[in-house]
């Protein structure tokens, strides 16, 4: 028997913002389909059926900046729970946190993280403030404006250096040229960065090492996922990029399979796991988020990413390490809808005192 509850699943239709979305100069540029503007769009109609199997009324809403619209879809339906599944609005990710924050103002219960945990985590430099307050390892960085005038007696960090985006998410502008090993290749890749998305630009000591995805659900560490870089050709730096997620064909693609669950020691294990739900408690996560660690030579993880809402298409990591610890896509999705309708039910328990 259905569950009597009316879900609203919320999507941003893919808009482009960027000329260049993989980091690097045009004349490296692939023709190589790119996932990210067609791959979710493509999964809506799945997802309605999936839950429309679970809930007695299911509806499906593509955001853009007519907030209007929205706020009139939000109160002629009248939602139970709102599926949240916007990481943008028309290609803005700032406003990621701002539609979470509208929903929380209209007292709609929703899946997925608060607003302030959306937008502190969409913030590279404000996540490594707040790790490090903690005492959490995260690497050493700096942050540049764009278009200032640098010069190597600024750069502070040891080199190798990553450069990126402060504020985008997906691995947008990251590619093979973001390691860096010296202030001459610095300087040219900090140059693209600023002509091409004009954005803060976050330097961080680039840790040689294991990388290691956490996907915690609800408070719980599902199996360990690696990155396996086997196969990348050696000039290539070991990290994942916009095209290792999204461009098919690329060597990153092709190059960057993960490894769940991953092959570690149990005491590696345990304080890799620890130090995830740590960032996962201090950055104030709920129902799902994936925490992203790199392995140091001398095994010490550092978080390099906390990631609310992470992707949960059904060939993500996230439902990869969801899989291996026997819950399936289905259920995963019903699941994540459950933890918003419980809020719903508890907001009424609590209104009958």
């Amino acid at each position: 028997m259905k569950r009597n509850a009316k879900i609203l699943v919320c999507y941003n239709a893919p808009v482009s913002v960027f000329s260049i979305y993989n980091g690097k100069p045009v004349s490296n540029n692939s023709d190589s389909l790119d996932l990210s503007e067609y791959s979710f769009a493509d999964q809506i109609h799945n997802i309605k059926k999936i839950l429309s199997e679970e809930f007695s009324e299911v509806e499906t809403f593509a955001v853009d900046k007519n907030i209007k619209n929205f706020i009139d879809k939000l109160k002629d339906f009248n939602p139970d729970a709102v599926v949240n599944f916007i990481e943008s609005v028309e290609g803005i990710t700032n406003y990621e946190y701002c539609v979470a924050g509208l929903f929380e103002i209209m007292n709609i219960q929703f899946t997925g993280n608060i607003s302030s945990t959306l937008g502190n985590c969409l913030n590279k430099e404000r996540t490594k403030i707040i790790l490090s307050s903690y005492g959490i390892q995260t690497p050493k960085f700096d942050v540049l404006n764009p278009n200032q005038k640098i010069n190597s007696r600024k750069i502070k960090l040891q080199f190798p250096i990553i450069m990126k985006l402060d504020e985008e998410d997906a691995s947008i502008g990251i590619s093979e040229f973001s390691v860096v090993k010296n202030f001459s290749e610095l300087k040219k890749h900090y140059e693209f960065l600023s002509e091409t998305y004009n954005k803060k630009i976050l330097l961080e000591e680039y840790i040689e090492g294991r990388e290691i995805n956490v996907a915690i659900l609800n408070g719980k560490v599902l199996p360990l996922s690696e990155i396996d870089f086997t196969g990348l050709p050696e000039e290539f730096p070991k990290i994942v990029t916009y095209e290792g997620k999204w461009i098919e064909g690329s060597e990153y693609y092709n190059f960057t399979k993960p490894i769940c669950p991953a092959k570690l020691n149990k005491k590696i294990k345990s304080k890799i796991e620890k130090t995830a739900l740590r960032a996962y408690d201090v950055m104030n996560c709920r129902d799902y988020a994936r925490v992203d660690i790199r392995l140091s030579n001398e095994n010490i993880p550092y978080v390099i990413e906390v990631n609310p809402n992470p992707d949960i298409s059904p060939d993500s990591g996230f439902v990869r390490a969801a899989n291996s610890a026997g819950i399936s896509y289905n259920q995963l999705l019903k699941t994540i809808t459950s933890f918003a309708l419980e809020r719903k039910k508890y907001d009424s328990l609590i209104k009958a005192i």
